[in-house]
């Protein structure tokens, strides 16, 4: 009888410790549930807090994409009215081409031509044994044996794209020695509508005028030069 009560005293006393054990570790795993569940509320929160700062951020970002658009768009208008005043106070003083035109040609054959520029004359005069004579505004001779022929005017009319079509048939005749070299002619202006741009085009001439840069190819894309 004594040995059945000590057996029931062990296995109440293991069946108390096996329940605090159970007892403990359950709340250890409470309390680990709990932190877990405080750090995911503490990570929302803080998921929360960078997304509400991105959003800022890119409406900082947008801003400022918007400021610099504005920015660029005055400093562009800002730079074609001082290219246009430019050009207007050379015109005045009548060295348009001088200023001007001549000294972006190499740079427009460049990106039309792909050629390089080896000589560039302005103002260049030739008289025939008959007595004739012309002025060509600028010449531009390439490393690939080809003539960029230049004619300046402040205002282009349809009047000039004629006279200077006539100028291109009669320019090997004043310089023979480009007999056998294409020309191609590049008209230049400081104003350039857009009906007389559309002549032009159609007789294959480039056609320059103020832009962003001092001179710029007008012609839209697709066009493609006349050789003469």
């Amino acid at each position: 009888m004594l040995e059945i009560e000590e057996r029931v005293d062990r296995l109440e006393e293991a069946q108390h410790e096996f329940v605090l054990s159970v007892g403990i570790e359950f709340n250890k795993l409470y309390n680990s549930q709990m932190r877990t569940e405080a750090e995911l509320r503490a990570f929302k929160d803080e998921m929360k807090d960078f997304k509400d700062e991105m959003h800022v951020f890119k409406q900082e970002m947008k801003d400022f994409k918007d400021e610099m658009k504005d920015f660029k768009n005055e400093s562009r208008q800002a730079n074609r009215e001082m290219n246009r005043r430019w050009g207007e106070l050379a015109n005045k003083m009548g060295t348009l081409v001088e200023d001007l035109v001549a000294p972006n040609l190499p740079r427009i054959v460049r990106e039309l031509l792909g050629q390089e520029v080896m000589d560039l004359s302005v103002r260049r005069k030739r008289r025939l044994a008959d007595g004739r004579t012309w002025e060509f505004d600028a010449i531009a001779l390439t490393a690939g044996d080809l003539v960029g022929l230049n004619s300046t005017k402040s205002t282009l009319r349809s009047a000039d794209v004629d006279h200077f079509a006539r100028e291109l048939e009669a320019f090997r005749e004043f310089f023979p020695e480009y007999a056998a070299w294409p020309v191609v002619g590049i008209l230049a202006s400081l104003s350039v509508e857009e009906s007389v741009l559309t002549y032009a085009e159609r007789q294959g001439l480039v056609v320059l005028g103020v832009g962003d840069q001092i001179m710029e190819i007008k012609n839209r894309p697709g066009f493609a030069p006349k050789y003469w």
